[in-house]
């Protein structure tokens, strides 16, 4: 017996009314992994699993139909499978409903309570009918379970739903509320429908069932089922868009945020780097100027008393006998007073040396090899490269505290005597490079703390200048430090070193030609 265009049609209602379902709770269970913005991930769930179970369900009814019709006879376990089927998929729909109200989501033990006592007094029924009439016990057992559960169920998850839309109306968009809306208005209108049973003889399905709404409206109650099924799926997807749409939206806001946040660091970062740059100039400015004060009073004052110290004493040695024991106690002092001359002068020397200011730096740094090789052992080659010429006094100043510190971390730690020093002048920089070939060291290590402070120190003093400042080095493989100096927008503001020492009167009056350092015995 062929199927006719009626039982197509019916076939085809219950198709896209399971698949409606079906798809609500894919979509839903798919959409419990991200952040919980459609409602709770418990009552998502709940409801993803009625729409799969009761999708199932509606396909089962149409393999039933078809046996109907075709008169393919199917077991009663088949039928009872079909019943717990669909009493099983509205048990999740009135767990949501209950979990999404307000009065009932602070106590859920009442909840809890409440379906267990719905689905108590369903299976109660279901076995009081069985024993009264077993032969419609499954006609009896569907609409219990219409009754008891799906009618219920529908009218508070459209409530559910409708609670819902009012507060992501307050907390998202009304776009999505009335996606709510109308998902719960569906809801609700489905849950009354299910009053239209299938016909038998226990009240009301023998008087309002499907068959009545059939011959009153001429189409079966399906129809409008798979309808509210489809206007509840449709709502519920586009709710699910809007919430990506709103996540979206809230990334590109946080990661605009975060690019502005980051963007501010980054300002501060420069900020603070600029205002470290200044700092360091400032620091490096006070201490010369510190260095210029303390060999200035050197000078000035103790240079004055051992002037004085000197001169009386050639004066009282005059004027005193001729003795040996006196001559000697006089040699003696004055071999004193010449070494305390030549220790204020290197003191004086190594605090601010007076060619910086009176010849510059290449002639300060022969210097500075000169007493290297003296003072410290060194064998020190000296290499300039370029137009020579006067620079700023502070760019001047930190290139030779910088060759000075590093010719002293030669003498102290290179286990080696041989070293150079190279000064390159170039059209917008200044090089200082100092390299030896002694033992070397790790980098790495020897930069951190306590130990490198040296090292850091010319950094600073590089840093202060927009400067840069490399270390190259490796066990065995000797040191080169360098100092790169920019020679544009060098301001060294109140930085003016004036202090010519030895080309100057003394305050007191005493000349240079009276200073202790070139006077004799």
């Amino acid at each position: 017996m062929a199927l006719s265009s009626l039982h197509l049609g019916i076939v085809f209602v219950f198709f896209i009314y399971g698949l409606s379902f079906f798809t609500m709770g894919v979509a839903l269970s798919l959409e419990t992994g991200r952040s919980p913005l459609l409602t709770n991930r418990s009552a998502l769930r709940l409801l993803a699993v009625f729409g799969i179970l009761h999708g199932v369900h509606e396909w089962m009814e149409i393999i039933l139909l078809q046996g109907v019709w075709l008169g393919l006879p199917f077991p009663s376990e088949i039928s009872w499978l079909r019943v717990s089927l669909l009493t099983v998929s509205f048990i999740p729909l009135v767990a949501f409903a209950l979990h999404t109200l307000q009065p009932f989501r602070h106590t859920p033990r009442l909840a809890i309570y409440l379906l267990a006592g719905m689905l108590a007094v369903d299976f109660f029924l279901i076995a009081l009918n069985y024993r009264i009439d077993p032969q419609h016990i499954i006609q009896r057992a569907d609409a219990l379970t219409r009754y008891l559960l799906a009618v219920p169920g529908g009218i508070l998850a459209g409530i559910a739903l409708y609670t819902r839309s009012r507060q992501v109306g307050l907390e998202i968009s009304q776009q999505l509320a009335a996606r709510f809306r109308w998902a719960a208005i569906g809801m609700a209108v489905y849950g009354v429908t299910q009053i239209f049973a299938t016909s038998t003889d226990m009240f009301p399905a023998n008087t309002l069932n499907a068959e009545l709404f059939l011959v009153f409206t001429g189409f079966p109650i399906q129809v409008v089922r798979a309808s509210l099924a489809v206007l509840v799926t449709i709502n519920l997807i586009l709710a699910i868009q809007a919430i990506e749409r709103h996540r979206e939206h809230q990334l590109i806001s946080a990661q605009q945020a975060r690019v502005k946040a980051l963007e501010q660091v980054q300002q501060d970062l420069v900020e603070r780097e600029s205002l470290r740059r200044e700092l360091l100039r400032h620091i490096v400015i006070a201490q010369e100027e510190e260095r210029a004060r303390i060999a200035r009073e050197l000078h000035d004052e103790t240079a004055q008393v051992l002037t004085a110290f000197t001169l009386n004493l050639a004066a009282l040695r005059n004027i005193l006998p001729d003795r040996v024991d006196i001559t000697n106690l006089f040699t003696h002092l004055q071999d004193l007073s010449q070494q305390m001359s030549e220790g204020v002068y290197r003191l004086v020397h190594d605090l601010r040396p007076a060619q910086l200011d009176d010849l510059g730096l290449v002639a300060t740094l022969q210097y500075l090899v000169d007493e290297g090789r003296k003072s410290l052992g060194l064998e020190i080659t000296l290499k300039l490269n370029g137009a020579k010429q006067r620079l700023d006094p502070l760019v001047e100043t930190v290139v030779f505290r910088v060759a000075q510190e590093a010719l002293s971390n030669v003498s102290r730690h290179a286990q080696t005597n041989q070293c150079s020093l190279e000064l390159i002048f170039e059209s917008q920089t200044v090089v200082l490079r100092v390299s030896d070939a002694g033992v070397g060291f790790n980098v790495r290590e020897s930069l951190s703390p306590p130990r490198g402070w040296g090292l850091a120190g010319m950094r600073e003093r590089a840093e202060a200048l927009s400067g840069d400042f490399h270390i190259h080095s490796a066990p065995g493989q000797g040191t080169i430090v360098e100092v790169v100096i920019p020679l544009l927008n060098i301001q060294s503001g109140d930085f003016h070193p004036r202090h010519n020492l030895l080309r100057k009167k003394d305050r007191q009056g005493v000349s240079h030609e009276n200073h202790p350092f070139n006077v004799g015995r």
